[in-house]
């Protein structure tokens, strides 16, 4: 049976629990209507988009609490109804999910079911309904927690104004209904800010607070990957600004991007000096010259089981997991393939399945990102003429590649989402690797040249 429809028994069993029988049948029924008829429209998206970030099951619990608190409130009339916290849900479902055609959605289930929990209200209903959507906005993209707060206090303020002009516009209107009204709007914003970090662990998602903290270079496996893995970490830092700006480009989650690039290869860091970016350039492939391609092999493709089990240990997302499994797709391992044949009297004794990555391909734009701009910058820093010309032709050549071995087929990027990509790589590379000039030194008995940018 589809999740959609489990969760939609659960919360319509739910709700009559919440009423009487006979209140149920009456008015209290039009909630679950309410509830199916919105589920089936975010089914409708979600074939249009081809994508779903969310899960019924977590759709359902948030309406079970906010009907839960609504149904509460109005029971004590010591309460003022504009308690109910409709832009608490609002906030609360754009920042998890940030989706905010959903946010939307429920926030419109939310204030319904408000309005018909206290009395087919429905001038209580349309003002949730506007504050809840106008939270919603404030809180798209949320990058620091100050924002959260702010977004309820103007909630409460707009939905104290709302209230004013429909039933009281005067002065006495002013203390008896905005006050209520902005202390709760003040409250949501308290309590979603605490309770944030428990329903991200529970419905297993990564906001745009946490990667930022995450982002943060005094994170134990960036100073861990600094000290060990010095090459590694620069050339993360190099794919995430190429991944981040690319993604803005398209219109992805660029902070997404960006931080799944710095963690995509901490797996390298446990037997850093195997991977050509920590070696010194005289002594680039000693390491693996008294080994066999096929251990060779190995040692590269196990950074990625490495580093999934590294994430793990520090309790990093299943999203930023997502980047490590995913950089490299089930691309081929071609220099030591190359090698393994070079070794062996007839081509067939080597399977070119065994010298590829498990996989997974990317299976969103931002994955798919990170993959492409991780290939794109170790072959420029492979590249022995770096000119603008020759950076153009290998990033083409290099996503041409991947896209014909396959890597991209199961993302939703675009032929126009790849050659906006293209675009900001090259610009960006031609930028960090250009050309430079000499000058003589002034003033100088030794008479060298020093190298500028």
């Amino acid at each position: 049976m589809k999740k959609w429809l489990i969760s939609s028994i659960w919360f319509i069993f739910g709700i009559i629990g919440l009423f009487s029988i006979s209140h149920f049948i009456g008015t209290g029924s039009m909630i679950p209507v309410i509830v199916v008829s919105l589920f089936l429209f975010l089914r409708y998206q979600e074939k249009i988009a081809k994508k779903k970030k969310y899960n019924y099951l977590d759709l359902g619990l948030l309406l079970v609490i906010i009907i839960t608190a609504a149904k509460f409130i109005v029971g004590y009339p010591v309460f003022s109804v504009y308690y109910i916290p409709v832009a608490a849900l609002s906030i609360l479902c754009t920042i998890l999910f940030n989706n905010i055609t959903l946010s939307l959605v429920l926030t419109l289930i939310g204030a319904l079911s408000a309005g018909i929990i206290a009395g087919l209200n429905l001038n209580l209903a349309c003002i949730l309904l506007v504050g809840g959507v106008f939270a919603s906005f404030m809180v798209l993209n949320v990058r620091r927690r100050s924002q959260i707060i702010k977004a309820g206090i103007a909630a409460g303020i707009l939905q104290g104004m709302c209230v004013v002009l429909i039933q009281s516009p005067n002065l006495d209107g002013i203390t008896k209904f905005i006050i209520p009204n902005l202390l709760s709007g003040l409250l949501a914003g308290v309590v979603i800010t605490g309770v944030l970090p428990v329903f991200e662990y529970l419905f297993n998602v990564i906001t745009n607070i946490t990667l930022l903290e995450l982002s943060d270079f005094n994170h134990p496996l960036f100073r861990k990957m600094v000290l060990e893995a010095p090459g590694t970490y620069h050339h993360s830092l190099i794919v995430g600004n190429l991944s981040e700006t690319a993604a803005e480009s398209i219109g992805a989650n660029s902070l997404l991007a960006r931080i799944g690039a710095y963690y995509h290869d901490i797996g390298k860091i446990e037997k850093a000096e195997y991977f050509i970016e920590n070696q010194p350039p005289e002594n680039a492939t000693s390491t693996h010259e008294q080994l066999k391609p096929s251990i060779s092999k190995m040692v590269i493709m196990n950074h990625v089981r490495e580093g999934v089990e590294l994430a793990r240990k520090y309790r990093l997302n299943d999203s930023i997991i997502d980047f490590i499994n995913q950089h490299h797709g089930t691309s081929l391992v071609f220099y030591f393939y190359l090698r393994a044949l070079e070794n062996t009297n007839t081509e067939k004794e080597v399977e070119e399945e065994g010298f590829r990555y498990s996989g997974p391909r990317p299976q969103t734009k931002e994955t798919a990102i990170v993959l492409l701009a991780d290939s794109v910058e170790g072959a420029t820093r492979a590249l022995r003429d770096r000119t603008p010309k020759k950076i153009d032709e290998l990033v083409r050549k290099v996503i041409n590649n991947k896209f014909i071995d396959g890597q991209l087929d199961e993302c939703d990027l675009t032929l126009f989402d790849l050659e906006k990509i293209a675009s900001v790589f090259i610009k960006i590379l031609s930028a960090v690797y250009h050309a430079r000039i000499t000058y003589p030194e002034k003033n100088s008995g030794n008479n060298h040249n020093k190298s500028t940018k």
